[in-house]
């Protein structure tokens, strides 16, 4: 059943949210998709912290909203993005492509390898998030501007 709806959900953000950004510039494209991140980190957050009870659909629909974002980030850096809309990208992505291209592939390895384990458990849960978690603090910790 949870993997059912994380297809589902992943269809839906496959075919609804290019259509809604079709206009949006990347900056926008690349702000709208890391605050579904931030929304699908803070789902599993809560699971890990008990602030929220573990549900399995839950961190499925969390894992596919990380697929999707694994797979079409990489693509909204095209040259002369570097600024606007307050992107929090540093220039590192452009000087440093192929590192930047390395770190996510990491982070879709990873998500794929959390939603192939199907954590039904807080303890699975945690052992399949972990290094999701890690990808992202890698990649932001290079190649995110921090915030004052």
């Amino acid at each position: 059943m949870s993997r059912i709806l994380c297809i589902t959900g992943a269809f839906a953000l496959l075919f609804l949210l290019p259509q809604a950004q079709a206009s949006d510039s990347v900056q926008e494209q690349r702000h709208d998709l890391m605050e579904s991140s931030k929304e699908a980190a803070k789902t599993i957050g809560g699971m890990l912290k008990g602030e929220r009870e573990f549900d399995a659909a839950a961190a499925m629909e969390s894992f596919g909203t990380w697929d999707h974002i694994a797979a079409t980030f990489g693509d909204l850096f095209p040259e002369g993005s570097e600024t606007g809309y307050d992107t929090e990208a540093k220039e590192t992505i452009w000087t440093d492509r192929e590192g930047f291209n390395a770190d996510l592939a990491a982070f879709s390895d990873a998500v794929s390898n959390a939603i192939e384990a199907e954590p039904q458990d807080l303890a699975a849960l945690k052992a399949a998030a972990g290094p999701v978690f890690d990808a992202c603090k890698n990649c932001h910790e290079t190649y995110r501007v921090e915030e004052d």
